[in-house]
């Protein structure tokens, strides 16, 4: 539910519930590019920064599909096209052979890409992150809660959001803005 914020805005709150107001808010106001650090998984919080479903489970079903085929194919070339054995008058394509290897390359093709995918969409590997830069970030995986708009949101006025953001009676608001 993060992106790579490099430059923008950020507020520290202390509880869930005022963070979780604060982000309806700025989504309210038209913000796009929401940031949002928590130290747990709140339900509310996707619905709240208006991230969408996840493409991931329609990749991984047709990476099963994809593998299933292809060790078939690949199983039926090779026993009834390439390399054809007449053995006991049996046919050589015979479907209920095929089947365990074609299950597992099956699972092999959907959990790769189910691994790819998360690290794709997740953005890894990513050794640095700009917001560790601000003093007391780290308390973002014990006990605060963040959240941010980026710089390059169509709406963004820092001025703006820094006054919105005050009014959700922050512990603090920060300006993260990095030297080339």
């Amino acid at each position: 539910m993060t992106q790579h914020l490099t430059h923008g805005v950020l507020a520290e709150f202390e509880d869930s519930e005022r963070m979780l107001a604060a982000a309806r808010r700025l989504r309210a106001e038209g913000f796009r590019r929401i940031s949002a650090f928590t130290p747990y998984r709140i339900p509310e919080l996707g619905r709240a920064l208006g991230v969408g479903r996840t493409r991931l489970p329609l990749v991984v079903l047709c990476a099963g599909l994809a593998g299933a085929a292809f060790a078939y194919w690949l199983q039926w070339y090779t026993v009834a096209v390439n390399y054809p054995l007449d053995v006991g008058g049996r046919p050589p394509q015979s479907a209920p052979a095929f089947i365990l290897i074609t299950f597992e390359t099956t699972v092999l093709f959907a959990s790769l890409a189910a691994f790819f995918g998360c690290v794709y969409s997740l953005g890894l590997p990513r050794l640095w992150e700009p917001v560790a830069e601000i003093e007391g970030f780290e308390r973002a995986t014990v006990d605060r809660f963040w959240v941010g708009v980026s710089h390059d949101d169509p709406q963004f006025d820092a001025g703006r959001l820094w006054r919105l953001l005050e009014t959700e009676h922050p512990l603090r608001v920060v300006h993260l803005e990095l030297k080339s």
